[in-house]
C-alpha cells in the first residue's frame, strides 16, 4: 500500500499551481522523500513538502490521498491553478517558505563556519508537525538538519548531557539554535527489527548513562499526577465514569516512587526505531524531543511499543537487569508492572500537548489520541494482577 498525492506548489511563497494526483510507494504521510523526488523531476528544481493540507481516505498515519503544500524555489513550471488554505497561528516555522529558506541558510552558514561545504541539493527525508528532517551532502559526508516545533525539548543540550558520560551514545551535534540542529551522520541501521542481543545492549548502555546523570535544573521536571488531573479536567470525549476511574489511578504514582528508581533524564520516546546500530554493535540513541526529568520506567516500557510484542519480555528483562545493576536497592520489575497503566496516562498528556501546539490541518495525526491513551490506561489497570 502506498499513497496518492496532490502537491499545491509555491515558489518563494507565491502560488504556482498543482501537480497530481500521482502515486508513490511510501504510505506514511510524514515520509516525503519519494514525493519530493518525483516533484523535483516534474518541476525542474528541488522541491520540499512544507506541510500536510488534508487527507482523503487512508488510515492514520498512512494511505489515502494526501494533499501537501510544497515549496519549489525557482521553478518555472506551468501548472493548473490550485488554492492554498489560509495562515494558521500555530504553523511550524519550518512549514513556511520563509522559514524553510531561513533554515537552509542557517544550516549552510553554520557548516561553513566549521569549514564544511554543502556539495549538492538538500534532500528532505520527512516532515510533520513534530519535526522536519533534511539530508545535506557535504565534503565530509552526510549531515542531518532537524527542525523542531516550539513544544519540543532542546535536543542539543539534552544530548550534550548524555555525551558527558558516553560520547558516542548520541550523534555529534554540529550546530544548534532555537528549533533546529545539525547532526553528524550515524552509520548503521535503525533498530526496529534488531535482534534481542542488540536491544539488550542498547538498554544497558542507555541505562548506565541515564543512571549516571542528575537531571539539570533547566530541564522540564514533570509532575505527572498534577498534569494528568489537569488533562482530565478537559473535555476529551470520555464518559464521567472513565474520568473518575482515571482519577482514581492517582495513588499509583506514589506506589511507583516507592519502587526506588531515581528521577532521571527521560528520553520520552525510547522505542528502538529511535536507535541506530552498526554491524550489530551497541546502539546510539536519537530523537530527544520529548525529553524531561521524571521516572525512567517510561523509557523501559517504550522500547518495543511499536514493534513485535513477542520481543517485549526480553526487552523488559534487559531493562530490569540494567536497573538492578545501576540501582541495587530498587525494584525495577515492580516498577514496570505499576508503571504500565500510568505510562498511558502520561502519553495522553503528551499527545494533548501536541494537539495544543500544532495547526489545524496537522491535527489528524493525533486527534483522539489523548482519550485513546486514557482508555488504554484503564484497560491495563483493570488487567493488572492484584498487588501490582
Amino acid at each position: 500500500m502506498g499513497k496518492s498525492v496532490t502537491a499545491v506548489v509555491t515558489s518563494g511563497g507565491a502560488p504556482v499551481g498543482a501537480v497530481g494526483p500521482f502515486a508513490v510507494d511510501a504510505p506514511w504521510w510524514a515520509e516525503v522523500e519519494t514525493v519530493t523526488t518525483h516533484l523535483g523531476v516534474v518541476l525542474g528544481v528541488p522541491a520540499y513538502v512544507l506541510r500536510l493540507m488534508r487527507v482523503d481516505g487512508g488510515r492514520v498515519p498512512k494511505g489515502g490521498h494526501v494533499t501537501y503544500h510544497v515549496e519549489a524555489p525557482g521553478t518555472t513550471a506551468s501548472l493548473p491553478p490550485a488554492d492554498l488554505d489560509g495562515d494558521d497561528p500555530l504553523r511550524a516555522h519550518y512549514a513556511t517558505a520563509d522559514g524553510l529558506r531561513a533554515l537552509f541558510t542557517w544550516a549552510r552558514d553554520t557548516l561553513a563556519g566549521q569549514g564544511i561545504a554543502v556539495t549538492g541539493p538538500i534532500a528532505q527525508r520527512k516532515t510533520w508537525n513534530l519535526a522536519a528532517l533534511f539530508r545535506l551532502p557535504t565534503d565530509r559526508g552526510p549531515v542531518w538538519c532537524k527542525a523542531l516545533p516550539a513544544f519540543a525539548a532542546d535536543e542539543a543540550v539534552v544530548m550534550a548531557e548524555f555525551a558527558t558520560v558516553d560520547a558516542t551514545l548520541v550523534p555529534e551535534v554540529l550546530g544548534a539554535a532555537e528549533g533546529r540542529l545539525l547532526l553528524a551522520h550515524l552509520p548503521g541501521e535503525d533498530c526496529w527489527h534488531a535482534p534481542d542481543a542488540v536491544l539488550a545492549a542498547g538498554i544497558h548502555r542507555y541505562v548506565a548513562a541515564q543512571a549516571a546523570l542528575t537531571p539539570p535544573a533547566w530541564l522540564q521536571h514533570r509532575d505527572y499526577a498534577t498534569e494528568i488531573d489537569a488533562l482530565l479536567d478537559r473535555d476529551l470525549g470520555l464518559t464521567a465514569d472513565e474520568v473518575a476511574a482515571a482519577r482514581a489511578m492517582r495513588p499509583g504514582w506514589a506506589e511507583l516512587a516507592d519502587c526506588g528508581l531515581p528521577t532521571t533524564i527521560v528520553h520520552g520516546d525510547f522505542h528502538s526505531g529511535n536507535w541506530r546500530s552498526e554491524d550489530g554493535g551497541p546502539p546510539s540513541v536519537l530523537d530527544f524531543a520529548d525529553a524531561h526529568a521524571g521516572t525512567p520506567v517510561l523509557d523501559g516500557l517504550r522500547v518495543t511499543e511499536f514493534g513485535d510484542p513477542a520481543r517485549t519480555p526480553a526487552a523488559h528483562a534487559a531493562w530490569v537487569a540494567a536497573w538492578r545493576t545501576a540501582c541495587p536497592d530498587s525494584d525495577p520489575a515492580r516498577a514496570l508492572a505499576v508503571g504500565e497503566p500510568l505510562s498511558r496516562l502520561y502519553f495522553a498528556v503528551r499527545y494533548q500537548e501536541f494537539l495544543d501546539g500544532i495547526e489545524t490541518s496537522e491535527r489528524i495525526y493525533h486527534e483522539g489520541d489523548p482519550a485513546s491513551c486514557v482508555r488504554e490506561a484503564l484497560r491495563c489497570h483493570a488487567a493488572a494482577p492484584t498487588g501490582t
